[in-house]
């Protein structure tokens, strides 16, 4: 029996780097070398937990997870009844259209692996192909870049409207970048970090705020110039706030600087409930948008990831060897440590 090494889930806040059996593809299936996978919040949200619990009727208890589901790779074994496909491809991979369950996130196989069966592959559907132009790294970022862009999408940004993104990590990055594109006017991000928004104003954005340091309603209302909520009182005129943070600050903020009519996409998994202001929705009649996965983009991404690579190559701050794969993930555990973290693989 073939064997390879895969990463799951171990104690709380640890990795395992086990030894299991390779697959084996079937008529319809490919074998993908895995090349480059990215870490993901939603991995570090497994680790925290120590795995995710298993099903009702086996007791409930924590089971591992096979981590990894922003894999890019090449193929390497192609069954006897795919034609749109060849050994070489190099591709990235929909983890969730696979039969046995959403890749890295609780399904039979993980992407941070040596080799990722992937089970009827159809090109468009599983799989997409890249030119080998994109470096594995940077084609990596095709899946959390399709969140970013359905937040968008959801957005209905349009070109002629001022848009301000709180949480320069790579959902938000990702998200500045796909409104430039869209061709924006003025995009404004929003971190803590003098370090990423730094990166921000690399990948296109207009300007950026400090938070920590700055009254972000006041430098709003320099960039966008003025407005004013339903009743009169004074605020920024943004018209769009995207929430790529998280914080329950960002939420009580948008909801004191909103102007009537605008918009709030939450993107962000909320990491505490908090209570909110609803009192002052109404007094902007601030329309609340929430922005789940990506139904549509996760291949629509792919040629704009393409054509633009080298901007979107800036959005990795760590690169790690596979061999490494456990410092890979203390630097995602590790607040403020990384941005983004990709594990590569050698050829």
């Amino acid at each position: 029996m073939a064997t390879m090494k895969s990463v799951q889930t171990g104690a709380v806040g640890k990795v395992e780097v086990v030894d299991v059996e390779r697959p084996v593809p079937g008529p319809k299936d490919v074998l993908v070398k895995i090349r480059a996978c990215g870490i993901c919040g939603t991995d570090v949200t497994f680790l925290h937990m120590g795995g995710m619990p298993a099903r009702a009727h086996l007791g409930g208890e924590l089971v591992p997870v096979a981590l990894g589901h922003e894999p890019a790779g090449e193929i390497v074994e192609v069954g006897a009844e795919v034609t749109e496909l060849k050994v070489g491809d190099r591709v990235v991979v929909n983890p969730q259209d696979a039969p046995t369950g959403i890749i890295g996130c609780g399904g039979r196989y993980g992407g941070m692996s040596e080799y990722l069966l992937v089970e009827n592959a159809t090109v468009g559907r599983s799989v997409a192909v890249f030119p080998d132009t994109v470096p594995f790294d940077v084609a990596s970022l095709n899946e959390p870049m399709a969140v970013a862009l359905h937040c968008v999408n959801r957005s209905g940004a349009r070109p002629q409207e001022k848009v301000v993104v709180f949480g320069a990590g790579p959902i938000g990055l990702g998200a500045t970048i796909w409104l430039k594109l869209r061709g924006v006017e003025h995009v404004v991000v929003v971190d803590v970090l003098p370090g990423r928004l730094e990166k921000a104003l690399a990948v296109g954005a207009d300007a950026v705020i400090n938070s920590a340091e700055e009254d972000v309603a006041a430098r709003l209302t320099e960039l966008h110039g003025p407005g004013a909520n339903a009743l009169g009182q004074p605020r920024p005129g943004t018209d769009l706030y995207i929430d790529a943070a998280g914080a329950a600050a960002v939420f009580n903020t948008v909801v004191a600087s909103a102007k009537w009519g605008a918009r709030l996409v939450m993107v962000a998994v909320q990491k505490k409930g908090s209570e909110i202001d609803l009192g002052g929705m109404l007094r902007s009649e601030l329309t609340l948008i929430a922005s789940q996965g990506y139904p549509t983009e996760i291949f629509e991404v792919t040629p704009q990831l393409i054509e633009h690579h080298e901007r979107f190559a800036q959005l990795i701050s760590d690169r790690v060897p596979f061999s490494a794969a456990d410092r890979a993930f203390e630097l995602a555990l590790t607040p403020g440590a990384a941005e983004k973290v990709v594990v590569t693989f050698d050829a």
